[in-house]
C-alpha cells in the first residue's frame, strides 16, 4: 500500500531531523560541561566561596536540563525509528516474506485438533502474518485465540473492535511503537505471575522492621556524621570517633544478613520484567489518551483507571521501587553498585524497599492480571485490525446460529500472494453433510482444505477471512492432513492417521457441531483396505453430528458416493498441452475427468510400460 510507503519516507525524513538536533545538543552539553568545569575551578582557585556556592548548582542544573533534553530527543528518535520499521514489516507481509518475523514455533501441537495442519504457527505461518504484538502475554494471547474457538458473542465483539481500530492506523502504529522499545525477548511473564502470588514476609512484622530501621539509621547517621566531625576537627582525630560507626555498621548488616534471601528474590524474581513492566506502561498511557467507541474497547479501557485508581501509576511506582532494587545486584552481579551497598549498610534500605514491595503486591495482587490481560487483548485486537487494514479485501463473515452451516464466496488462502491466488466459492449447510474433492497431483486439493480450514480460524477467532463473503455456524475444527511416522513412539504414519480418526469420532460425540478435514484416508494402507475403511467411515461420519471435506485418489470410492444425498462431488482437475501440465486451481463440480501421475512420472524420467500385466 502507498500509505506504508509514504510512513517510511516521512519518518525517515523526521529522524534524520532528530539526528541533526541531537548532534548539535551533544556539541552543546560538552560546552556547557566544559565552560561549567572552567568557571567552578577558576572560582575555587581564587577561594570565591559564595559565587561557587551560587554558581555550582547553576552548573549541575543546566547541564542535566541539558543530558535529559538529550535523552527525551533521542527517545522520539527511537520511537520514529521503530515507526520506520513498522511500516517496512507491512510491507515485508503484503508481499508474503514472513521469514524475519517470530513464528510461534512454541505453540506448535501435533496433538491439538488442527494447528499442525493449516500452517497457524512455524514458518510462513498465519500467526506471523497476523502477529503485531511486543509483549510476552500479547504472543500468548494471540496464540489462545488461534487455537481456540470464540463464543458468537465474544467473536461478534471482537469484529466489532477490529473494525473500529482498522482504520486508526496513526494509533495503531503509534501504540505498537511504544511497546517495541521495552520488547523483551528474554521476558518472563509467568515468573512475574509467579512471583505477584508469593506471600508477604516482612509486611505481617513491618512496624517492628521499620523501627529497627528508623532506629539504627538515625545512629548511624549520627555515627557517620560523628566521624565527619572528627575528622574535619582542629583538634586531633582519635579512635573514639570510629568506634561508634563500627558498632552500629556491625549491627547493621547482621539485620541486613537476615532479610538478604527476600532481597534476593525480589531481584531474581523481577529483574527481567522491569521492561516488560515499562512496555506495559507505555501501551497503557497509549489506551488512555485514546477515546472508543465500540463496548468492548470502552470496557477493556476502563479497566485501567477505576474510581481514580490508576494502573499507569500503580506500574510506575511498581518500576520505580524495582529499578532501585535492580541497583544493588546480586552476589552473581557483574554490574553490582557499590554505592547501594554504602547507603543500604548505612540506612537499610533494603528494609524499607521490601516493604514498599510487598505493600505493592498485597494492593494490586487481584489487578496484575487484569491490567495484563487488558493490554493484551488491546495488542491482539489491533494486530488483527492491521491484518484487516492491510488486507481490505478481507471479510467478516457472519456468524449465524444455526448449525453445520459455512458458506464461501471467492474463498482463498491468506498466506498465498495476491497475484498467485486462486479463489472458489464453498458451501455446506446440513448435519452429515460431506464434500467428497478428487484430484490430480498437485491440483490443488489439499491447499484448498487448508483455505477453507484457516479462513475458518479466522472467522471463529473474530478476523476477517480471505473471502468476498461469508457465513459460518460456530462449530469444532478438526483435520486429519499431515499425520507422519514417529520413530521415538514407534508410531506408524498408517496409525497416526487412525488415532486422529479417533479423536474426531470422540469429538463428534460431543453436544457442538464438528467441521472436519480429511486429506487422502487411510493413505498409508493398500488400496482395498483403504477403499473399505474410506466407505465405511463416510457411512458413519454421515450419522454423526458433524459435517467436512474429504480429498482423494480413489476414484471408486467417488464413484460408490456419487449418489449418496449427503456427499457432494467436487473435483480440482488439470490439462496437459505440448507435454506441459496446467493447472487452474478451479473447483468443479463432479468428479475428476483428468489424472497426470503418469505424466509427471514421465517428466521424472520414469519409462512407462504400455501394457497392462508386461512381465518384466
Amino acid at each position: 500500500m502507498s500509505i506504508y510507503k509514504n510512513n517510511i519516507e516521512r519518518f525517515q525524513a523526521e529522524s534524520l531531523l532528530l539526528s541533526d538536533r541531537l548532534k548539535k545538543i551533544s556539541a552543546f552539553r560538552l560546552g556547557i560541561f566544559i565552560l561549567s568545569l572552567v568557571i567552578v575551578l577558576f572560582l575555587a582557585n581564587e577561594r570565591l566561596i559564595q559565587p561557587l556556592i551560587l554558581v555550582f548548582p547553576v552548573c549541575v542544573l543546566a547541564f542535566a536540563f541539558i543530558v535529559r533534553l538529550y535523552y527525551k530527543l533521542s527517545l522520539k528518535q527511537q520511537h520514529v525509528d521503530f515507526l520506520t520499521e513498522i511500516n517496512e514489516h507491512e510491507l515485508l507481509r503484503q508481499e508474503n516474506k514472513l521469514s524475519g518475523f517470530p513464528s510461534g514455533h512454541m505453540f506448535l501441537n501435533r496433538d491439538h485438533p488442527y494447528i499442525s495442519d493449516f500452517d497457524i504457527f512455524g514458518t510462513h505461518s498465519l500467526f506471523q502474518l497476523i502477529n503485531r504484538t511486543t509483549t510476552e502475554s500479547g504472543h500468548l494471547m494471540l496464540a489462545d485465540w488461534l487455537s481456540e474457538p470464540a463464543s458468537n458473542g465474544e467473536i461478534f465483539e471482537r469484529q466489532q473492535s477490529i473494525q473500529e481500530l482498522t482504520f486508526k492506523i496513526d494509533w495503531r502504529q503509534d501504540f505498537q511503537a511504544s511497546g517495541m522499545r521495552f520488547e523483551n525477548k528474554k521476558s518472563a511473564y509467568n515468573k512475574l505471575l509467579t512471583w505477584i502470588e508469593t506471600p508477604s514476609k516482612l509486611l505481617p512484622s513491618q512496624y517492628k522492621y521499620l523501627i529497627t530501621a528508623v532506629l539504627l539509621s538515625f545512629l548511624s547517621t549520627s555515627a557517620a556524621a560523628y566521624l565527619v566531625y572528627g575528622l574535619l576537627s582542629e583538634t586531633s582525630f582519635s579512635v573514639y570517633h570510629i568506634i561508634p560507626l563500627t558498632i552500629i555498621l556491625f549491627i547493621n548488616r547482621r539485620v541486613l544478613k537476615r532479610i538478604a534471601p527476600l532481597a534476593e528474590d525480589i531481584i531474581d524474581s523481577t529483574h527481567v520484567n522491569v521492561n516488560t513492566l515499562g512496555g506495559y506502561q507505555a501501551l497503557i498511557a497509549k489506551i488512555e489518551a485514546e477515546e472508543f467507541d465500540s463496548t468492548r474497547l470502552m470496557n477493556l479501557r476502563s479497566l485501567f483507571n477505576q474510581n481514580g485508581y490508576s494502573a499507569f501509576k500503580e506500574i510506575n511506582a511498581l518500576r520505580t521501587i524495582l529499578e532501585i532494587f535492580q541497583a544493588k545486584g546480586t552476589k552473581s552481579s557483574i554490574g553490582k553498585n557499590d554505592f547501594y551497598g554504602i547507603f543500604n549498610s548505612l540506612w537499610l534500605l533494603d528494609i524499607y524497599l521490601i516493604i514498599l514491595t510487598e505493600k505493592w503486591k498485597e494492593r494490586n495482587r487481584p489487578f496484575l492480571v487484569s491490567w495484563s490481560s487488558g493490554v493484551s487483548e488491546f495488542e491482539v485486537l489491533s494486530s488483527l485490525a492491521g491484518f484487516a487494514y492491510s488486507n481490505q479485501g478481507f471479510t467478516f463473515p457472519e456468524i449465524i446460529q444455526e448449525p453445520h452451516i459455512i458458506g464461501f464466496k471467492e474463498l482463498g488462502h491468506p498466506l498465498i500472494a495476491n497475484e498467485r491466488r486462486v479463489c472458489n466459492d464453498f458451501y455446506l449447510s446440513a448435519r452429515g453433510e460431506m464434500a467428497l474433492i478428487t484430484g490430480s497431483n498437485m491440483a490443488g486439493k489439499s491447499t484448498f482444505l487448508r483455505s477453507v480450514g484457516i479462513n475458518l480460524v479466522l472467522a471463529l477467532m473474530g478476523a476477517p477471512c480471505c473471502a468476498k463473503s461469508g457465513r459460518v455456524s460456530h462449530m469444532k475444527i478438526f483435520t486429519s492432513m499431515r499425520t507422519q511416522d514417529n520413530l521415538e513412539e514407534g508410531i506408524s504414519s498408517f496409525y497416526a492417521e487412525l488415532k486422529r480418526i479417533e479423536q474426531l469420532l470422540k469429538l463428534s460425540e460431543m453436544k457442538e457441531p464438528v467441521f472436519f478435514l480429511l486429506d487422502e484416508m487411510f493413505k498409508g494402507t493398500n488400496s482395498q483396505d483403504r477403499y473399505a475403511g474410506g466407505v465405511s467411515l463416510i457411512k458413519q461420519l454421515g450419522e454423526l453430528n458433524v459435517s467436512g471435506i474429504i480429498s482423494t485418489h480413489d476414484l471408486e470410492l467417488a464413484k460408490l458416493t456419487a449418489n449418496q444425498k449427503m456427499v457432494a462431488n467436487f473435483s480440482f482437475n488439470s490439462d496437459i498441452k505440448d507435454g506441459e501440465i496446467i493447472f487452474n486451481y478451479n473447483l468443479t463440480k463432479g468428479i475428476c475427468t483428468d489424472f497426470n501421475a503418469r505424466e509427471l512420472m514421465k517428466k521424472s524420467g520414469i519409462k512407462i510400460f504400455s501394457g497392462v500385466g508386461e512381465k518384466f
